[in-house]
């Protein structure tokens, strides 16, 4: 008779010892799996909120400060270097961001995964107020400033709309569909922001073309936010491909921001690492009491064995074999559980998040539930070994 065919037989003829050694391989692979899949859906989330930072990484021009001095006496700072950032180098600084998030994500797909934000800043008078006027992208503007909230009015749609923060429009008394002279044109406002707590509130926000043709200034920026949301890949690398390969300009990582992405994830990782971690050793420690379990019951089973002439390794792989089935059973269950129970606990640590089962952590479950399995058989199956003919005999 084969080995597997013994083992068959005493899985069939002991169900209860098998049910309660898979039970603790399912509760360490449910957890683990459980744990993935919410951490997989939990992302998006993170990244979702993480967004409310704004750019993480800011393009500036070149430029140097050098103190005049006359002896002792200091005559103030120059200026040394182009104050803007030619528009030409947009499409080099997006492709730079791209590439090292595509490498450091594994992603293939050609299209824009960075937000690239060029920003024209220029201090003007709007009804005779002194204000700053900011050409955006508005398309790339909205998705770097996600906190903005319209108070009145709606958003920029067309080249001849004006969005005005919240302070601004006090002072100027604007209100939505009054008209605002800009250069030798004029300008709608289309929107009112609400409060922010920044800068933006004295701010007047201009399609960026229309800004740049009002003042002489096209194909000039002053600045370019970029949003790198890569945790893979620290915004100082970024920064640092950019500052080499893109002449005349300087990125700066903001490190606030990308230090806080990087920290949170991290601690995330760890803390699902340990809590599936646990759960694993739970169930192996409960694998392993119910073999040894297994091991008592049949004292008199592998004494007949080594009677009839069955070597040590014969008897190792018989638990062994034992240790697969309750390996593949509790991967699969576990799989399954573990999918369901990330279902019910994963809206409840990330509110509304969509939890989606995983296929592939299928293998990645049986593969675990094995492995425990095996590991939790080894000391039981050790202690088969050790037993004599005449043990087996007085176990009569």
């Amino acid at each position: 008779m084969k080995i597997y065919h013994v083992v068959m037989k005493d899985v069939l003829r002991r169900k209860r010892r098998v049910l309660y050694a898979t039970l603790g391989v399912v509760v360490g692979t449910m957890t683990v799996i459980a744990i993935l899949t919410i951490a997989r859906a939990g992302e998006a989330r993170i990244y979702d909120q993480l967004e409310k930072y704004g750019p993480n990484l800011t393009v500036m021009p070149a430029t140097q400060y050098v103190e005049m001095r006359l002896g002792d006496l200091n005559l103030g700072t120059l200026t040394v270097g182009e104050n803007y950032i030619a528009e030409e180098t947009l499409p080099r600084v997006r492709q730079i961001a791209d590439d090292e998030i595509r490498k450091a994500l594994g992603v293939k797909e050609e299209a824009n995964i960075a937000t690239v934000a060029p920003k024209l800043y220029v201090n003007t008078k709007l009804r005779e107020v002194s204000v700053v006027v900011v050409g955006v992208d508005p398309l790339e503007e909205r998705k770097v400033k996600t906190w903005w909230e319209i108070r009145n009015g709606g958003y920029l749609e067309r080249a001849d709309q004006a969005l005005v923060g919240s302070m601004a429009a006090s002072v100027l008394k604007a209100k939505v569909g009054d008209m605002v002279s800009l250069g030798d044109g004029q300008v709608t406002v289309v929107g009112i922001l609400g409060e922010t707590g920044s800068t933006d509130d004295y701010q007047v926000f201009i399609p960026i073309g229309t800004v740049q043709k009002a003042f002489d200034k096209e194909g000039q920026i002053s600045s370019i936010d970029v949003r790198a949301l890569c945790t893979a890949c620290p915004v100082e690398y970024i920064a640092d491909k950019i500052n080499q390969q893109v002449p005349g300009v300087r990125a700066v990582a903001v490190k606030q921001i990308a230090e806080a992405e990087t920290d949170l994830m991290e601690r995330m990782n760890r803390f699902m690492v340990a809590l599936a971690g646990i759960t694993v050793a739970l169930g192996l420690f409960g694998v392993t009491n119910t073999m040894m379990g297994s091991v008592h019951e049949r004292v008199k089973d592998i004494g007949i064995m080594r009677a009839v002439g069955a070597s040590r390794n014969q008897i190792i792989k018989v638990f062994a074999y034992e240790a697969v089935v309750v390996g593949i059973l509790g991967g699969v269950l576990g799989y399954l559980f573990g999918t369901l129970l990330s279902y019910a606990i994963g809206p409840l640590l990330f509110e509304g998040i969509p939890v989606t089962y995983i296929l592939h952590y299928l293998p990645l479950s049986l593969v675990l539930a094995t492995l425990v399995a095996v590991i939790a058989s080894a000391y039981p199956a050790f202690r088969a070994t050790r037993i004599k003919v005449s043990d087996s005999f007085r176990s009569l």
